[in-house]
């Protein structure tokens, strides 16, 4: 199929099955917007002119897609467009065919269209098209080339292509390089020769051509796969390397990645910044153990099947006299490498320890056999050796051999590192269970653990940088030591994680690591910044920067390294050389590939509630959107698994949000108003494009969400406050207007009890006072005994004029409880009426747990309960008299019982006339809520009970505070 891509980035893929958009993650079918149909048939050929118009050539015509608007070419129709092309003035270009003598060449400039052909001049069809440096343009047919011009045409037969000339393309001199007869030929003035490396594709069907960016020639064939041509050498991909042999297309885009289209898919080529040698270049195996340069520029390795040596990009077995050559040393297999101060290469293997010279290997006489993880050489020029299970090794200049178990060295494991401190002298030693060493003359020196800030786990490796730093790799981090000062660089201080196998500095003083989870460089800034901070006590979370490379930038493998040594190497050009497990893998610090285009981003569709919207600034939502999503992307095609995202969604997120590959973001029950979201990317090279994409969009309010809503709803509140606050100033009227009446009333009770006793007394008094004054006139023998009546009816008088003012004043009743007030006021009035004659038995009685009144309600029963009492004293005539108080949970009863002469039932069914005190008492009960009964039998006596219930009698805490709850008259009050 073929590829094209539009200036907002996105690929554009022809199938069998229509039109795909790619955007390096998903590729989406499309179709026209509206009622246009899409193009007919399989598409067979895109362009993408300068303009932006998006020409698709298919197997029924030809149409081109601009401005949301699909055109389709009616000159074209039925037509096989093979081949679409754009020349340097802007004229698009149309090879067409399909059916015997069809060929045509058709032209389209503006929205003018030129057709040529049809007459057999092309043939069935034309097959390919080509503008080359010169500004020719060459038109491939089935037996030859056209040189197609404004003005006369010509024609050069190139016959024995039974699909016609299809790859074309420019060699760097400017001749035209052809494909045929199964290779390339270069053809200048109607010459043709072969072309240098046209070996390469013998027996290879060559179907298209691209030369890219960088004077490269790629080759899609038939049936071999891909060819790449650069600098005088080639690099073939084959079926097991992209896992297709017929390739149709080739395509380069934007950020200079190659695409191919095959039979089995679409296929990206792109510059990564780790390459790994293995043995299609040439390894004797892809399982190599250890890695060193030597002083001459060649690179050695320790392959599990024999030493390979790597000089100039060549690989050979390298020379150690052996009679097989096969790398092997004495037959075995080497091990750890290391390359001592005279150029010597120091190999080991399981059997014997020595090094090679002059391509000769010479064996160590009582070096111990075994497995050798490391050797170093101090400034003495001794070699030293970690033996695996016998301890460490020492090979004096004189090749003299001394061993020190690893007992004497203060460890219960072995060792696994060692290296030699060129600066103060002396011998630093990692080993497999944590822990460094520094040994001096063959003392231990100091020790650093944990406990000293070193990192966790294994020691795998030492560096010196240069200032004489000394950086230990760790499986819990990489530390630092310095000044006698440990401290660890974690993953919290940026580490992608905390497992580092190794650690490099490049020629920029960088540090490289290898961690569990990549490649890393920690440029010098960086380090100098979190090393200054670790020097302050205390200060250990400084963050840093890191530059991550993982297995989209070419790191292959991220298992643990093997145990010899050295793991990674730097070459005098530079270059880093490592150690994935198959291969080894090479980077150059100074030559990384850098992604300097920003990506273009781009809002593809919204779907809320799980219905799709066109991202069209002003959109507008419905109401009650409880689902939102926005899908994004960003056409970064090199990495796209690496581009990072920050959006914002203006009026929710109250910050940025960065994720990595995530094109999708959610959003639940949004509320009703004006949204933007923004979202902008980076590419894999850390460039943002800061302007990125927005939307502008709202969601609609439902009717109850409206401004008038809302407004009609705070002036149905303040309306209901009104309302509360008229009823409020309602029900104080109606109180105050009650309390008026009571009052007004309470006068009017005094004033007819005063006019029933105290006035008709002093009256009764004026007579008989009268009585006796004309009786002492008369000198009547009874004036003495009128005036003594005359004097105990004035006493009389004053004892209840007495009662009127305590009426008037009663004595608080807050201040004393119920049954006290009952009780002094019984026994006043049975003193009293002992100064007339003998007075009944008084007694208070009370039951229940005694509870607190609320004061005005008891003030209204003692008023009512001393009323009934004062009558049973004045009118019953009784010898006893007695009043129970009775504490119930739900209630408060009171009663008063007499053995008197019992009540008329004339004067409790309507009071007697001139006497208001039984209304009154009933009125009394009636304001506060509670019941008032009387039974009678006349001589047998009275009892009057009052009920109240608890919940208005009683005084009870609510929430640390006390409330008093009154009745008057049917409505409520609370006082705190």
């Amino acid at each position: 199929f073929p590829i094209a891509q539009t200036p907002d980035g996105y690929l554009w893929l022809g199938t069998e099955f229509g039109l795909y958009r790619f955007d390096g993650v998903q590729a989406v079918s499309w179709q026209p917007p509206g009622d246009q149909p899409a193009p007919a048939g399989r598409i067979f050929s895109l362009l993408v002119s300068r303009n932006g118009t998006l020409w698709i050539g298919s197997t029924k015509g030809l149409a081109s897609w601009q401005a949301g608007r699909l055109t389709h070419y009616q000159q074209l129709e039925g037509t096989i467009i093979y081949a679409l092309l754009e020349d340097r003035d802007g004229t698009v270009w149309a090879a067409a065919g399909g059916s015997p003598l069809a060929g045509r060449l058709c032209s389209f400039r503006g929205t003018s269209a030129n057709c040529v052909g049809g007459d057999g001049r092309f043939g069935a069809a034309v097959t390919a098209l080509h503008q080359d440096s010169r500004g020719n343009l060459w038109v491939g047919v089935q037996d030859g080339l056209w040189r197609w011009e404004h003005g006369p045409s010509k024609f050069y037969r190139l016959a024995g292509e039974l699909d016609g000339i299809k790859a074309l393309a420019d060699d760097s001199d400017g001749a035209l390089l052809v494909g045929w007869k199964g290779t390339i030929y270069r053809f200048l003035d109607g010459e043709t020769q072969p072309y240098p490396f046209a070996h390469v594709l013998d027996a290879m069907r060559t179907r298209t051509m691209l030369r890219d960016k960088d004077g490269s020639i790629w080759v899609g064939t038939s049936n071999g796969g891909i060819v790449h041509i650069h600098e005088g050498r080639t690099d073939i991909f084959r079926s097991d390397d992209v896992s297709a042999e017929s390739v149709y297309s080739l395509f380069e885009d934007f950020e200079g990645d190659i695409w191919a289209s095959t039979s089995h898919g679409l296929i990206r080529f792109r510059d990564f910044a780790v390459t790994t040698l293995t043995t299609k270049q040439g390894l004797s195996t892809d399982l190599v153990d250890a890695v060193l340069p030597s002083t001459d520029g060649s690179l050695w390795l320790a392959a599990t099947t024999g030493l390979n040596r790597s000089n100039q990009g060549a690989i050979t077995i390298a020379e150690t006299g052996s009679a097989r050559r096969d790398g092997k040393i004495n037959g075995a297999v080497p091990g750890s490498l290391f390359l001592d101060d005279h150029g010597r290469v120091w190999v080991s293997t399981p059997r014997e320890l020595g090094y090679v010279e002059h391509g000769r290997f010479t064996g160590v006489k009582d070096a111990p056999a075994g497995n050798i993880l490391a050797m170093t050489q101090d400034c003495d020029s001794n070699i030293w050796a970690i033996n695996e299970s016998i301890g460490l090794v020492r090979i004096s200049p004189q090749n003299d051999v001394q061993q020190t178990p690893w007992s004497s060295l203060g460890h219960r494991d072995n060792a696994s590192v060692i290296a030699a401190d060129r600066m103060k002298g002396g011998l630093w030693i990692g080993f497999f269970l944590g822990g460094v060493s520094y040994f001096l003359n063959g003392q231990l020196r100091t020790s650093y653990t944990t406990s000293d800030g070193l990192g966790t786990g294994r020691v795998s490796d030492f560096l010196f940088d240069h200032d004489g730093t000394l950086w230990i790799s760790t499986e819990g981090g990489l530390s630092r030591l310095k000044n006698r000062r440990v401290a660890t660089l974690t993953s919290k201080n940026g580490l992608p994680c905390d497992t580092v196998h190794w650690v490099i500095e490049d020629d920029d003083h960088s540090l490289w690591l290898y961690t569990a989870c990549g490649l890393v460089r920690i440029v010098r800034s960086e380090l100098d910044a979190w090393s200054a901070a670790a020097d302050k006590q205390g200060d250990m979370g400084h963050k840093i920067l890191v530059k991550v490379f993982d297995n989209p930038d070419g790191v292959r493998s991220l298992a643990s390294p093997g145990h010899y040594h050295p793991q990674v190497a730097k070459t005098p050009d530079g270059r880093l050389w490592f150690l994935p497990w198959d291969g080894v893998s090479v980077v150059d610090p100074r030559h990384l590939p850098i992604n300097k285009l920003p990506p273009p981003v781009h809002i593809e569709q919204v779907t809320a509630d799980g219905k799709t919207y066109d991202p069209a600034n002003g959109l507008q939502l419905p109401p009650h959107i409880r689902d939102l999503t926005i899908d994004y992307t960003a056409l970064s095609l090199v990495a796209p698994e690496k581009v990072h995202f920050r959006y914002k969604l203006e009026g929710q997120d109250p910050d940025w949000r960065e994720v990595v590959n995530d094109r999708q973001v959610q959003y639940s029950n949004l509320a009703p108003r004006h949204y933007t979201f923004h979202v902008i990317a980076c590419n894999n090279s850390g460039v943002w494009n800061e302007v990125g994409a927005s939307l502008e969009f709202a969601v609609l309010p439902a009717y109850y969400q409206t401004m008038w809503f809302r407004l009609l709803c705070v002036a149905a509140f303040l309306g209901l406050l009104w309302s509360f606050y008229r009823l409020r100033l309602h029900q104080m009227q109606r109180q105050f207007a009650f309390g008026l009446e009571t009052r007004v009333g309470e006068r009017l009770r005094i004033a007819r009890e005063l006019h029933d006793t105290l006035l008709q007394s002093f009256q009764a008094v004026a007579f008989q006072l009268q009585a006796a004054r004309k009786l002492i006139l008369r000198k009547a023998d009874n004036a003495e005994q009128v005036l003594d009546d005359a004097i105990l009816a004035t006493e009389e008088a004053i004892r209840e004029g007495r009662s009127a003012i305590r009426d008037l004043r009663p004595e608080p009743a807050a201040q004393r409880n119920l049954s006290e007030l009952l009780d002094a006021a019984g026994h006043e009035l049975a003193t009293a009426q002992e100064l007339n004659g003998q007075a009944p038995t008084y007694r208070v009685l009370v039951e229940g747990q005694q509870q607190q009144l609320s004061p005005m309600l008891q003030d209204e029963v003692y008023r009512i309960s001393r009323e009934v009492i004062r009558n049973a004293f004045a009118h019953a005539a009784a010898s006893r008299i007695e009043v129970e108080v009775r504490y119930d949970p739900d209630q408060l009863r009171l009663r008063v019982r007499d053995n008197g002469k019992g009540i008329d039932p004339k004067v409790l069914a309507g009071g007697q006339a001139g006497h208001f005190g039984i209304p009154g008492m009933r009125e009394r009960a009636q304001r506060i809520g509670a019941r008032l009964d009387f039974w009678s039998e006349l001589g047998a006596g009275a009892e009057v009970e009052l009920t109240v219930p608890a919940s208005l009698a009683y005084q009870k805490p609510r929430n640390g505070q006390r409330f008093r709850l009154f009745q008057w008259a049917g409505s409520t009050e609370k006082d705190e």
